[in-house]
């Protein structure tokens, strides 16, 4: 293995802001899991770490952390201050669990797990399926849709907000609230679009902290009634919690649930026989949307500081340095998967990491598994004749990764 300091990510084809890497990033990853497993990126300030083996047991290990500020100051963990215009983002985002780390993680993930139950999840399904068949009857006459725009966008984002009780009226704020402030989330976002995820987490916070006030005077049947009404040992949500709660949800069901979707009907599409294979046996659902979520990852990468030195395929790494654990190149690892590279609906076991590990596993995995199967089986049963109209592109973005928009015939 190379020195992780002798070589440039860029060396290697590792360009994130590149059409041609964002579109087909593999043969890279291919690359970095053989020859820089783990390799310093200058232009972000990270170690890249690429193995399946690495990230899965770095996601569990306790001397990283999503945040440092449980411990240190940013002056002590010799970080800069964010500038104080940026302020806004930062208390929504902060507030919200995946950002924190224990006892605060464990106090609000227990809290919102009192609300957010399997049994809230499954109380969903009706709807979902009445939400899905909605969405396929509006374009049934269309002849081409965008199965992004018409389909796989308004899904989760109409589930997320009859979850938290969001009112009809309002709903058309919430996809650009939360595009906006996802901006935030790329490899040295541009001022530009900090500016627009500030300004987004400002309408945001204010929007749900009236809807808050409202449901505390006169509760609904709602996500956002019963988070305020949990109560565990004395111990509640701050109001703070239960906005950057909500705004969590908000943003995964949207970006996170829209490009798995997205991406996985591209695979699809690419991979005739799968798609006729899945046609034809629909028993095949639960393991293909797993697979689908392995084989093209809608969440790119995770970070991840570290608190305590640690050692990685033999590069020591000090206090203070960030890692970017590189899911979908994780994802890919032929150490993990047979056949890495192959699409396997039928895939057992399929240790796939799209959600996560450890204390940070996605708090909304069973929602998203829920509803992706729901719309894949949904939208092949009363379309079986849905085809590709034209070679998708991708959004310029690497983290959150996704196209643009996928045109099909109905």
């Amino acid at each position: 293995m190379t020195h992780p300091l002798a070589v440039r990510p860029r060396d290697v084809g590792f360009a994130p802001d590149d059409a041609a890497f964002i579109a087909d990033p593999y043969p890279v990853y291919r690359r970095l899991r053989d020859e820089h497993p783990v390799l310093w990126n200058d232009e972000t300030g990270q170690w890249l770490v690429s193995r399946h083996a690495d990230v899965n047991r770095l996601l569990r290990d306790r001397r990283l952390g999503r945040t440092y500020l449980h411990q240190a100051t940013h002056a002590e963990f010799g970080r800069p201050e964010p500038p104080a215009w940026q302020a806004p983002f930062h208390e929504l985002n902060d507030a919200g669990m995946l950002d924190m780390e224990p006892p605060d993680h464990t106090r609000l993930r227990r809290l919102v797990l009192k609300a957010f139950t399997p049994r809230t999840v499954e109380a969903m399904r009706a709807r979902i399926q009445a939400i899905v068949d909605g969405l396929i009857d509006d374009f049934a006459a269309a002849g081409e849709v965008d199965l992004i725009a018409d389909f796989v966008e308004p899904l989760p984002v109409t589930v997320i907000a009859e979850l938290l009780g969001i009112p009809d009226a309002d709903r058309h704020l919430l996809r650009p609230w939360s595009a906006d402030i996802s901006l935030m989330y790329e490899l040295n976002p541009p001022d530009a679009a900090a500016r627009r995820a500030v300004n987004a987490s400002l309408e945001f916070s204010a929007y749900l902290r009236d809807l808050l006030a409202e449901r505390v005077t006169r509760p609904g049947d709602d996500l956002i009634s019963a988070l305020a009404g949990v109560v565990d040992d004395g111990d509640t949500l701050t109001e703070t919690e239960l906005i950057g709660t909500c705004v969590l949800l908000l943003n995964a069901g949207h970006e996170a649930s829209v490009n798995g979707a997205g991406n996985g009907w591209w695979t699809l599409f690419r991979h005739p026989q799968a798609l006729a294979r899945l046609r034809a046996d629909p028993a095949l659902l639960p393991t293909a949307i797993e697979e689908l979520l392995r084989f093209d990852t809608p969440l790119s990468m995770f970070e991840r500081w570290v608190l305590e030195p640690i050692e990685i395929g033999g590069v020591s790494i000090p206090r203070g340095g960030e890692v970017a654990l590189l899911f979908g190149s994780a994802n890919r690892d032929p150490e993990a998967f047979e056949r890495a590279d192959a699409l396997d609906l039928a895939r057992d076991p399929n240790p796939y990491l799209s959600f996560g590990a450890g204390i940070h596993y996605c708090l909304g995995a069973p929602l998203a598994k829920l509803e992706l199967g729901i719309a894949f089986g949904t939208l092949l049963r009363r379309r079986p004749g849905l085809e590709l109209v034209e070679t998708p592109r991708w959004k310029p973005r690497f983290v959150l990764r996704g196209l643009e928009a996928l045109r099909v015939r109905v």
